[in-house]
C-alpha cells in the first residue's frame, strides 16, 4: 500500500498504518548500555626537555629559557595538570557508572607505569587526582628496566627486523626525503621562531634524510631535518603548556597557531617509529594484548597504562585511527593525552561492545591548569559504527599485532 500526502491528507488506511507503525516503534526496547570496564593508555605529564631533544648544533637568536626541574623530569605544573585531568576522568567515568564519584576506589583501579622517572611520577600524580588521599599503588618495574609493555623493541619480545621495518616505512611515507619535503613550510617557520630568518643556512641542523637499523638491529636510527626538528618542536609545545611567560615561548615568536603548525614536525617522528603497519604491529605488540586482557578480566574495572606518546600513537596505528584534538597537529599526542577504551554491555541482550575515544586537554587548558577536557569519539575501521562488537574489535586488533617470541 502506497500512502501519498494530498490536499485531503492521508486516507483512512494510511492513518491506521501510521498508528500501527507508531505502536511498534514505541514498543521496541531501548538499548541500555552499561560500561563494564575501561582502559586508559596515557602519555606522561608535562616535563622538562630531554637531554639532546634540542640537537647541540641547533642555532638560536637567544638562549633557551630555564626549567624548574632537571631534564626529563615532570614539573610541578605538570603534576597539577595531571591531577586535574584525573579529576575530570573520575567525573566522566562516575557519570558512566564505572566507579563512584568520590571515595577510595578499593580494588577498582589499577595503574601500571613504565619504569622511567617521568612515567612513575606521572602515575603518582594521576592517582592522587583520581582518588585524593587514597594512596593508590603504582605498578612499575625497577627504574630504568625495559618494560615490554611500553618498550617492546628494547625488551626484544618480537622478531623485529630492521630491514623489513625500513621497507614498510619508506613504502608508506614515500621515503625520508619526501617526508622532509612535505614538511618544508613547517621547517621554514621553525627557523623563523628560532631567530634565523636572516642567515643563509637555517637554525635547524640539516643532514641527509635517512632511516637505518640500529647497530644491534633492534631499533631504528633516523637522521635529517625531521629528526632534528621534531624534538625542537616538542620543546616549544612544552614551553607553551608549562605556562612559561608568553615572551619566553619561542622567544615571543610562537603563538598557539604556530605551536600547532610546528607540532606536525613532532608528529612526523611517529610517521616513522609507530604509524607504519609494521612498526605499529611491533610497537603495540604487548600493549595491545594487555589492553584486551584488562578489558576481559575480572580484576579492576579501570586500568591505566602510563607511558609515552609512542605508546598512544602505536596503539592508535594498530587500531587504524588517526588522533586529532583541538590545538594539536594530527597524531601529536600532548602531555596527559590518552586513548580511552571501554567495554559496554547491552543490558537487554547481553551483547558486548567496545568504544574508543581520544581524551586530551587543550594547550590553553594545560597552560591555565583548567579541569575541562576534549573527548573525541573514534570510529574503528571495520566496525560499522562507534560501537564495535567486542569480538570484532579484539579480532581486528590482534590481527594487527606482531607475534610475541619471549615470555614477558
Amino acid at each position: 500500500m502506497r500512502c501519498n500526502l494530498t490536499s485531503r491528507g492521508f486516507g483512512p488506511l494510511c492513518a491506521v498504518a501510521a498508528l500501527l507503525i507508531g505502536s511498534i516503534a514505541s514498543a521496541a526496547p531501548k538499548r541500555v548500555l552499561v560500561v563494564e570496564r575501561a582502559v586508559l593508555v596515557m602519555r606522561h605529564g608535562i616535563r622538562a626537555p630531554l637531554d639532546g631533544e634540542v640537537p647541540l648544533d641547533t642555532r638560536t637568536g637567544a638562549p633557551w629559557p630555564a626549567w624548574p626541574v632537571a631534564e626529563s623530569r615532570i614539573t610541578p605544573h605538570g603534576v597539577r595538570a595531571l591531577e586535574r585531568v584525573a579529576a575530570y576522568d573520575r567525573r566522566l567515568l562516575a557519570a558512566r557508572g564505572l566507579m563512584t564519584p568520590n571515595g577510595c576506589p578499593a580494588g577498582v583501579v589499577r595503574i601500571r607505569s613504565n619504569s622511567s622517572d617521568r612515567t612513575i611520577a606521572s602515575g603518582q600524580a594521576y592517582a592522587e587526582g583520581l582518588a585524593p588521599g587514597c594512596d593508590l599503588a603504582i605498578e612499575h618495574k625497577s627504574l630504568g628496566t625495559a618494560d615490554a609493555i611500553f618498550e617492546p623493541l628494547r625488551a626484544r619480545v618480537t622478531a623485529f627486523d630492521g630491514r623489513v621495518a625500513i621497507a614498510s616505512i619508506n613504502r608508506e611515507t614515500g621515503g625520508m626525503a619526501a617526508l622532509a619535503r612535505r614538511h618544508g613550510a613547517a621547517l621554514a617557520r621553525l627557523d623563523q621562531v628560532l631567530g634565523c630568518t636572516s642567515v643563509e643556512r637555517g637554525c635547524v641542523p640539516a643532514g641527509t634524510p635517512a632511516v637505518s637499523a640500529s647497530a644491534d638491529g633492534h631499533d631504528l636510527v633516523l637522521a635529517g631535518p625531521i629528526r632534528a626538528a621534531s624534538g625542537i618542536a616538542q620543546v616549544l609545545l612544552l614551553q607553551e603548556v608549562e605556562g612559561l611567560p608568553r615572551e619566553s615561548v619561542g622567544w615571543g615568536r610562537a603563538d598557539p597557531a604556530t605551536i600547532e603548525q610546528l607540532g606536525a614536525l613532532h608528529a612526523a617522528l611517529f610517521a616513522v617509529y609507530t604509524h607504519p603497519a609494521y612498526m605499529a604491529a611491533h610497537q603495540a605488540a604487548v600493549l595491545g594484548r594487555e589492553v584486551l586482557a584488562s578489558l576481559s578480566s575480572t580484576g579492576p574495572r579501570l586500568t591505566v597504562f602510563m607511558g609515552h606518546d609512542t605508546n598512544v600513537t602505536a596503539l592508535a596505528a594498530a587500531l587504524r585511527v588517526d588522533l586529532k584534538a583541538p590545538g594539536y597537529a594530527t597524531n601529536d599526542v600532548p602531555p596527559g593525552g590518552a586513548l580511552l577504551i571501554e567495554r559496554l554491555r547491552d543490558a537487554s541482550t547481553g551483547v558486548r561492545f567496545m568504544r574508543v575515544s581520544y581524551r586530551t586537554q587543550s594547550p590553553e587548558t594545560l597552560r591555565g591548569l583548567g579541569q575541562s577536557a576534549s573527548l573525541v569519539a573514534l570510529k574503528i575501521p571495520g566496525c560499522g559504527s562507534l560501537l564495535c562488537p567486542a569480538a570484532t574489535f579484539s579480532r581486528r586488533l590482534v590481527s594487527h599485532l606482531a607475534p610475541l617470541q619471549t615470555a614477558r
